[in-house]
């Protein structure tokens, strides 16, 4: 039941990610940041499979920080996106990754980009993308409510409509989600938007069960 969305506006992407780290029908945290940080202007939202995630995301960002230490100039956002989908177009046909991704930038001469890359190794340059079961309700939403040129503020009330809407309308909605964006002035956390935090058991509170 994960949901990652995006979406561009006025010099700046923003990018949501829900929490919930889940195995079937377990919940074991609702805290999980799905949103990495590849460089100081580039960020990677990724659902899927835990352990694809997290292992391939992590090898994405050390291949990105080795361009940038062995060239010494960064990979461009849609240089970054080009190498994500050749590594999972590598792997498709050995040891195909369980991921989505939507890789999100700003660079200096082209402005901010958000590529949508799925599993099979599908890439486009997009204004808005999402995945996840929530994806059913905020492609919606935004193909209602999403302009060009929004300012953050006009982002941040459309992403909390895309929340609100997951939240009152899948059967087994995520919680809490994060929300990043990154600008001219680099990628950087947001906010939180939180229904449920991570609760002391018993045991550490010192009740008697």
């Amino acid at each position: 039941m994960e949901c990652v969305f995006g979406l561009v506006g006025n010099d700046f992407v923003i990018v949501v990610a829900d929490t919930s780290a889940v195995n079937s029908i377990l919940v074991h945290k609702t805290n999980e940041d799905k949103i990495m940080k590849l460089d100081s202007h580039k960020l990677i939202a990724a659902s899927g499979e835990s352990g694809d995630r997290v292992q391939f995301t992590e090898y994405i960002q050390k291949n990105v920080a080795l361009y940038h230490f062995r060239n010494g100039i960064p990979l461009t956002t849609a240089a970054a996106a080009n190498f994500t989908r050749g590594e999972l177009a590598t792997a498709l046909r050995k040891n195909p990754y369980m991921v989505n991704i939507l890789l999100a930038g700003f660079d200096r001469e082209t402005g901010p980009s958000l590529f949508y890359i799925d599993y099979i190794a599908t890439l486009h340059k997009v204004d808005k993308g999402a995945f996840g079961y929530g994806s059913f309700f905020c492609l919606s939403m935004m193909d209602r409510h999403y302009h060009s040129g929004m300012s953050v503020e006009e982002a941040v009330e459309l992403v909390d409509k895309c929340i609100m809407e997951i939240r009152s309308r899948l059967v087994v909605a995520p919680p809490n989600f994060v929300i990043k964006i990154v600008d001219r002035d680099g990628a950087r956390e947001y906010a939180w938007r939180e229904s449920v935090k991570d609760t002391p058991t018993a045991q550490s509170e010192g009740l008697a069960v």
